[in-house]
């Protein structure tokens, strides 16, 4: 063994003291010793500069939690009625066993982390005693006319740590100001000012423009509104057809288009004129951050109709790869009945798509692999921005590739081969939206890389579902981005409930001897449209 002599110092002068040191040790020290005279910024990178614009906080926290609740409940509940007419006596709205507990229980049960309601629909009618109107739950028979709809749910909210939001409509066609404007503005925002200052802390605002046709012409100060709701609930994402901090998505079907960026030109738009192509696919050019929202209800109808039945749980799901799978929110109404209760249909199906969500998406298959990169932006011993990062949930670590290369591929390699027909890929959002084009391939029996599916924006979350894959070696290439793309989250999945309805007929290929099933379901779109 190589040895080293080491003196120590001892209170005998004339005594010394040695021993041996392995080779590997000493090589070791002698690395230790050389890392503290590096210069600082050899020690640790940076990261890299975020692509402007970029969410702000509230913007932020709100896109993580990728569903919402909607409820929409008020006197058409009663009169089974979508807008009513603002003439209905208060006398109706009289549920005999209101739970606004249930209401926030079955979200939070089944992954809702925000509900949202409607505190005044375009009947006028209030579900708070407002200081403004008699046309209110104060006039109702409910709770001999001392409820608050508003309070109890804020209240039930508050206990279980779920989210909420609150929609006011801008049109009011029972308020005898409606129609003057200076008026009318005044009354919303005294009402507002209520519903922003007697029940907590607010984390969705929502608005939006819609109005009948021949109704009277009116003007909203909607920058009057938007400053005043931010001032008194600094946290709250205020909803509308152009933002200013989350945008309707254009649609009520929950169908985002397959190219969606949350970036956005607020001057393009026009609340209750906006183009529903813009709003669904957004503007890579665009100056502001605008992430967009899709909403649709589990019924046919936005408010409970006894005679109509909620979607399939197959169906939630469907919507929820073309929602949160493309960049956006996905916001689902589910109405409480005459009782004042979610009906028990309608938590069954929410029950069912929970369970489902989970079962896809609780087991990343690419955990299982070995992953590496074409390139990683770090420094001597730093590895915060290494490929590895992409199998951690959450978008605060994220792989990064060196500056100014023009290949941008992760690999992953599998010791045994892996069933999967799900892609998800995220981006770190708070570092700006980049990719604008992906693909991903698996490598074939005779080494020739194979394309699976390909798509375009990533953004918070994309999820892509496709014929079933079995293979053991797959690369995610970037081909395309507004700047050095950063991958936050790599997903392998396997969804063994959707696009199963064969019609007898599958072509095969194969990678590393392993067959590609291309089903053939009745729903051809599924799989065209990514």
């Amino acid at each position: 063994m190589t040895t080293v002599t080491s003196t120590i110092p001892n209170h005998k002068p004339t005594s010394k003291l040695t021993y041996p040191i392995p080779l590997h040790t000493s090589f070791l020290l002698l690395f230790l010793f050389s890392l503290l005279s590096l210069p600082p910024s050899l020690s640790k990178t940076p990261p890299p500069l975020p692509l402007l614009p970029i969410p702000s906080s509230h913007q932020l926290q709100w896109q993580l939690s990728d569903t919402a609740l909607f409820l929409h409940f008020g006197p058409n509940t009663f009169t089974d009625s979508e807008w009513g007419s603002g003439r209905a006596p208060p006398s109706v709205f009289n549920p005999s066993a209101l739970n606004a507990a249930q209401w926030v229980k079955i979200a939070k049960d089944n992954g809702f982390s925000r509900v949202i309601l409607t505190a005044k629909h375009h009947d006028g009618f209030c579900l708070w005693p407002s200081d403004y109107t008699n046309y209110s739950v104060k006039s109702s028979p409910w709770r001999n006319g001392g409820g608050d709809v508003v309070g109890e749910l804020a209240a039930a909210a508050e206990r279980e740590g779920v989210q909420l939001g609150i929609y006011l409509s801008p049109w009011d066609r029972h308020e005898s100001t409606y129609g003057k404007t200076l008026e009318y503005n005044e009354y919303y925002l005294g009402q507002m000012s209520e519903l922003l200052t007697r029940y907590g802390v607010i984390r969705e605002v929502w608005l939006d423009g819609a109005k009948g046709e021949g109704e009277k012409d009116m003007e909203y100060f909607f920058d009057d509104w938007f400053s005043f709701i931010h001032q008194l609930q600094p946290q709250a994402v205020i909803f509308s057809d152009a933002g200013p901090d989350a945008r309707w998505v254009g649609d009520e079907s929950g169908t985002a288009a397959t190219t969606c960026w949350s970036v956005f030109n607020m001057s393009a738009a026009k609340i209750g004129d906006t183009d529903a192509k813009y709003s669904q696919g957004g503007d890579p050019f665009g100056h502001d951050w605008v992430p967009a929202e899709c909403d649709v209800s589990i019924r046919p109808g936005w408010f409970w109709h006894p005679s109509e039945v909620p979607k399939s749980a197959v169906t939630l799901l469907d919507i929820y790869y073309k929602s949160v799978g493309r960049n956006c929110l996905f916001l689902l109404n589910v109405p409480p009945n005459s009782s004042g209760l979610i009906s028990d249909e309608d938590v069954k199906v929410l029950q069912e798509f929970n369970k489902l969500r989970t079962s896809i998406f609780s087991n990343n298959l690419a955990k299982n692999s070995s992953i590496s990169a074409s390139s990683t932006r770090q420094g001597i011993i730093d590895y915060q921005f290494d490929s590895m990062n992409v199998l951690e949930e959450g978008i605060y670590s994220y792989w990064a590739p060196k500056e100014n290369r023009t290949r941008w591929i992760l690999y992953l390699d599998f010791q045994e081969s892996v069933t999967f027909n799900v892609l998800q890929i995220q981006e770190p959002i708070q570092m700006g939206q980049r990719v604008f084009r992906f693909h991903l391939d698996a490598l074939n029996a005779k080494g020739i890389w194979k394309k699976v599916i390909n798509g375009t924006t990533v953004g918070y979350r994309r999820l892509l579902l496709f014929p079933p894959v079995v293979s053991d070696r797959l690369r995610f290439v970037v081909d395309g981005s507004r700047a050095d793309p950063l991958i936050s989250y790599l997903g392998i999945h396997l969804d063994s409930v959707s696009g199963l309805n064969l019609s007898g007929n599958s072509t095969v290929s194969y990678f590393n001897g392993s067959q590609v099933l291309r089903q053939i379901t009745t729903n051809h779109s599924r799989i065209g449209s990514m």
